[in-house]
């Protein structure tokens, strides 16, 4: 499917609100999702089911050209075979006139797109985690998502309500008013709108093509460096010599307390189980709400500050340098996975990267070698080790004492300097690419002789003049600064 192109002056933007449907709005909210997942499952099973009878002739001896024939996947194909099977289908001919006809083509289309990421990552065209086949949406942990694309969608003119086909009306939560100007002035037009459940209410969503001017940042000429971290969220040290902290709010520390006795009211109450089929009490299902109330404050209020910091960092600054962190190896580490994942290094970085294009400055990716917290920022010595639990920097070379974050947040200020073409992010074609300025190895720690024979020596020993020895401080050639 052609992917949609914004006119030369527009972007794609979403405005996103909170709905207050009513008892009535809410179910049929819940029907349509529903549906969506019906239709996607019946396409999973219309697909594959090609392919175990293909694989079952096989093994059966029937020649390749006689087996039964692939079926395609393609959202057309898959519209029109859902189109002849409704009416029969018993699965759908008693209800299917319920809903609008843009929830049965949600799931077909998740449907459609699952298999594409499926076979282009089975043949090594899709980058990322390697997908697997499509499987079956669960009704109890389906996620309600509905997407409309035709019929009537638009936003009220009193600015408290949003009209979606088959839905009718519905009010919302806030007023509208920021979308709203825009259509009322021609510069935006709705493209679609997105129902769906998240963190105990629901909320639409409408894809607008908006004219949007480039809106420079305040200092353009201003480098900025950004240490992320647990004590302090971030550390941020500008080329011009000013360094900033960002405390680390902690929501989720905060609200553990309420968390374990929100969670020990649930425990004691009658909960469901599906072995015995028994349903839960009026009284679990009370508590457990209570308890998905403080999970949902504690999100709500993280992406209410990421939101504030990153908007104001892109607001600044021509020039965003943050570091490529594996922080999905870092939440391997079992003692600091829950501060890392309540911290959100990886929506920070998410966020920056759209949010400085969109204020037309550039974001640059450290490499993920880059020793930033082992450069010293004042004369470019590079030390051997430096442990996590050493939080100042001290420089064997010219004597400099800074705290560790600090220096980190300088040297990735000054490699900013060190980037003069492409945007800096990763994963884009016109990256460039910073390896190693500072000429750090990845591995500084002395390597141990091997215990298993070996082919030079018996027992895999080393002379006195092949052993290695730890690769010690040593000073760039060309020292990157800040002034």
């Amino acid at each position: 499917m052609k992917k949609f192109q914004a006119q030369p002056g527009f972007v794609v933007q979403a405005f996103r609100f909170a709905l207050d449907p009513n008892a009535a709005q809410e179910q049929a909210l819940r029907s349509h999702c529903g549906a969506a997942r019906a239709a996607y499952n019946w396409a999973v099973g219309w697909v594959e089911a090609s392919w175990w009878q293909r694989k079952a002739e096989a093994t059966y001896g029937v020649p390749e050209g006689d087996l039964t024939e692939w079926r395609r996947w393609s959202l057309p194909a898959l519209r029109k075979e859902f189109n002849q099977v409704k009416h029969t289908d018993p699965r759908f001919a008693g209800w299917w006139e319920d809903n609008s006809k843009e929830a049965y083509s949600t799931g077909l289309a998740n449907a459609a797109a699952a298999f594409d990421n499926y076979t282009k990552s089975k043949q090594g065209k899709r980058r990322g985690k390697k997908a697997g086949m499509p499987r079956f949406k669960p009704k109890r942990k389906a996620r309600l998502s509905c997407r409309f694309t035709t019929g009537t969608i638009r936003v009220e003119t009193g600015g408290r309500h949003v009209t979606l086909p088959r839905l009718g009306t519905i009010r919302v939560h806030e007023p509208t008013v920021k979308l709203l100007d825009r259509v009322q002035a021609g510069t935006a037009r709705i493209l679609s709108a997105t129902v769906r459940h998240e963190r105990g209410r629901w909320f639409v969503s409408f894809q607008t093509e908006t004219a949007r001017d480039l809106v420079r940042v305040t200092r353009p000429e201003v480098a900025v460096g950004i240490d992320l971290g647990i004590k302090t969220l971030a550390v941020l040290a500008d080329s011009a010599g000013e360094i900033r902290e960002i405390p680390n709010p902690r929501h989720l520390g905060t609200a553990l307390n309420k968390l374990r006795h929100a969670s020990r009211t649930v425990s004691r109450r009658r909960g469901p189980d599906r072995r015995t089929g028994q349903k839960p009490s009026r009284r679990w299902e009370k508590a457990n709400a209570a308890r998905n109330k403080v999970h949902h404050r504690v999100a709500n209020l993280r992406a209410d500050a990421l939101h504030k910091l990153t908007t104001a960092v892109t607001a600044e600054y021509g020039t965003v340098v943050v570091e490529d962190l594996n922080v999905a190896g870092m939440l391997r580490n079992r003692r600091i996975a829950h501060r890392i994942a309540d911290a959100g290094f990886g929506e920070i970085r998410r966020q920056l990267t759209y949010k400085t294009k969109r204020n037309g400055c550039r974001i640059i990716a450290a490499d993920r070698w880059f020793p930033s917290s082992k450069t010293c920022s004042g004369c470019g010595a590079v030390k051997a080790k430096l442990p996590l639990h050493v939080r100042t920097y001290e420089c064997d070379a010219c004597g400099l004492v800074i705290d560790r974050d600090d220096n980190a947040a300088r040297n990735l200020a000054a490699l900013a300097a060190a980037v003069t073409t492409g945007t800096g992010v990763a994963g884009d074609q016109d990256t460039a690419k910073v390896s190693k300025p500072r000429g750090a190895d990845r591995k500084t720690r002395t390597t141990r002789p091997r215990r298993k024979t070996g082919t030079g020596r018996a027992g895999g020993a080393t002379l006195p003049h092949q052993r290695q020895t730890e690769t010690g401080d040593r000073t760039q050639a060309e020292a990157l600064t800040l002034w």
